[in-house]
């Protein structure tokens, strides 16, 4: 357990490790890429080794020997049978990216992850991968991990994604598309959700050689048969690791700079900046770098918005907004209860732990902010989730006794973040209790 110090003054300038999003995806391009792939700046975390270490049982050379940049020999898109099940843990992009991977093969595969994995829904990305021909089955036929995919290839011709609320279906599908047997179209059915996701997988293919026909809507896609080519490709600093810096900033009235998260970013979660602006912050930009200073006496204001494009950083507004004067509401994040754990029930039941006015709607919070009068400390649960543990640090900058547990699990996705969280200020902010 922690617990996080409040701070008077926050002055600082940070970095934060490189994408997740897009290192999963690099991983992927490079892994199917004709020849060899240098990364450079990329995400060293448990999700991104669940990844690498899947993709080595396939086949593919990978060395990460050096943090910095790692090597990825492609195979031309040639995916070996593993010896063994590929366990994923609790990583939703890798185990739906891999399984679409894995139904290029030749022979079986079984793709399996831990108890919490085995509760997240994966049936959408089944059925359109049968519709290329591809034999797959959920072991306990609940459209949930274990998968047992016996590969062939795909066929492609045309299939359809039944719902598109989880882009990593549509992202894994994409990914794979310009190895079917013939030319593969992909039809979404639904809104899609996470459209910058969508857009962030269209952009790493095309720079690895692959440009995708779109419609503008996001719901017809033609895929040409081709092949990856092996590149240097740069990874941006991490948006959504980044955010939880910009909330230190907008709740404690200081100033924080992220240094390497470009303008404009591939990445989705950087339109929390925007929305951090509407709440009374000050935003300026320059170079790879994005700058947030929370407004004087921390006279943040409500808003209503539709997050449904950025889920992962809708817990850090909402903890953003429980320091608000007036309320908010977040729209279109049903989506955020298929994630490491129901984000959207998680969030309500801590923030109302620490005094927080908070309604939990379907898909929707509305939190009552009295500019954080109403809070004190508590005991956070962090439900084994990153994001939960990350954005409650930020609500310990200014209310005391924030404590946290089962604060490791920040390892997912930003192994030392509580290191860098206590590079705010010029005492430790985070102690072990």
């Amino acid at each position: 357990m922690i617990e996080i110090q409040p701070v008077d003054v926050i002055d600082a300038t940070v970095e934060v490790p490189g994408s997740k999003s897009l290192t999963q995806r690099a991983l992927i391009a490079a892994a199917l890429a004709r020849g060899t792939s240098r990364l450079v700046g990329p995400l060293a975390s448990e999700d991104t080794a669940y990844t690498m270490a899947a993709l080595r049982a396939m086949g593919i050379a990978c060395d990460d020997s050096d943090p910095r940049t790692w090597i990825v020999k492609g195979s031309g898109g040639v995916i070996k049978a593993p010896e063994q099940d590929i366990f994923l843990g609790n990583n939703g992009t890798a185990t739906r990216f891999l399984t679409s991977v894995a139904a290029l093969g030749q022979g079986r595969f079984r793709i399996t992850g831990d108890e919490r994995m085995a509760e997240r829904p994966i049936a959408p990305l089944m059925e359109a991968l049968r519709g290329w021909d591809v034999d797959i089955e959920s072991d306990a036929d609940n459209g949930c991990p274990p998968l047992s995919i016996n590969g062939s290839g795909l066929a492609g011709g045309r299939t359809v994604l039944p719902e598109g609320r989880s882009s990593q279906y549509l992202s894994s599908l994409l990914l794979v598309a310009p190895y079917a047997r013939q030319q593969a179209e992909l039809e979404v059915q639904g809104e899609v959700l996470s459209r910058p996701y969508v857009e962030m997988t269209l952009a790493v293919m095309a720079d690895f050689g692959i440009r995708v026909e779109a419609a503008p809507s996001l719901t017809f896609f033609r895929i040409p048969q081709g092949c990856y080519q092996g590149m240097e490709y740069r990874i941006e600093g991490d948006a959504s690791g980044a955010s939880y810096f910009w909330a230190a900033a907008a709740v404690t009235g200081g100033r924080v700079t992220v240094a390497n998260v470009p303008v404009p970013s591939l990445q989705g979660d950087a339109h929390l900046v925007p929305l951090l602006a509407r709440m009374g912050c000050e935003v300026t930009k320059s170079g790879d770098g994005i700058t947030v200073e929370g407004p004087e006496k921390q006279k943040l204001s409500g808003i209503e918005v539709d997050m449904g494009n950025m889920p992962d950083v809708a817990p850090t507004l909402a903890v953003v907004a429980a320091f608000a004067e007036g309320t908010t509401v977040i729209n279109n994040v049903a989506h955020l209860r298929i994630k490491e754990c129901d984000r959207l029930s998680a969030m309500v039941t801590e923030l109302r732990k620490m005094g927080a006015e908070v309604e939990e709607e379907p898909d929707r919070m509305i939190i009552h902010g009295h500019g954080g009068r109403d809070l004190h400390g508590a005991e956070i649960e962090t439900y084994h989730d990153h994001r939960i543990a990350m954005c409650f640090g930020v609500a310990g900058l200014r209310v005391p006794g924030v404590r946290i547990t089962g604060e490791d699990c920040v390892k997912k996705s930003f192994p030392d973040f509580w290191q860098r969280f206590d590079q705010l200020t010029d005492r430790p902010v985070v102690v072990r209790t």
